[in-house]
């Protein structure tokens, strides 16, 4: 049974093996972003802070690009599915995060939450396949491939970064203050 906090979010296992842990992590990183943009309205995504631009509704919008990205194309080396293959990322390197206004909140919800769910199966795939240790089927540059765990760890990462942004975000739109 997962304990789950105030907020609602898992806790991360306290004593466990090492891909428990990391996914642990990841998913109370992931129900963070998801307790931060809960019953937000198309206003409350679209509000900025200070000078950025970065918005709510455009943070769901790139960690479901960052979701796909890491565990789709990286990890499994497939191609850029529907909705990111039609982007020309050249002319328009931000196009996640400010093509976001365009979209309802129900839209932003839902493309994050189909992304963590094909996340979650590849996750499972690759674990069940190789490990932690796996490599990654796409390479750098270079020739180096990153792990699972490397991706793992990125990704709760990426999470815990977006997550201070997304503290900040959200006590302006409400005053909804929390960790």
């Amino acid at each position: 049974m997962t304990d789950l906090d105030e907020q609602g979010r898992p806790e991360p296992p306290l004593a466990a093996d090492e891909a428990a842990t990391l996914l642990g992590f990841l998913e109370y990183q992931r129900a963070t972003l998801a307790w931060k943009c809960a019953g937000l309205d198309a206003a409350g995504l679209k509000a900025t802070v200070g000078a950025s631009s970065m918005t709510l509704g455009g943070m769901l919008k790139h960690l479901a690009l960052v979701e796909d990205a890491w565990f789709s194309q990286w990890l499994h080396g497939r191609d850029r599915q529907p909705l990111w293959d039609a982007v020309d990322w050249k002319a328009d390197p931000d196009w996640d995060w400010h093509s976001a206004a365009e979209d309802s909140p129900e839209q932003l919800h839902a493309l994050w939450q189909d992304a963590v769910a094909r996340s979650n199966t590849l996750i499972a795939e690759a674990l069940a396949d190789g490990g932690l240790g796996q490599p990654a089927r796409r390479a750098w540059p270079d020739g180096r491939a990153s792990s699972l765990r490397w991706i793992l760890v990125h990704m709760i990462e990426e999470y815990a970064r977006h997550n201070g942004h997304a503290d900040l975000l959200r006590e302006s739109v409400d005053g909804l203050t929390g960790e």
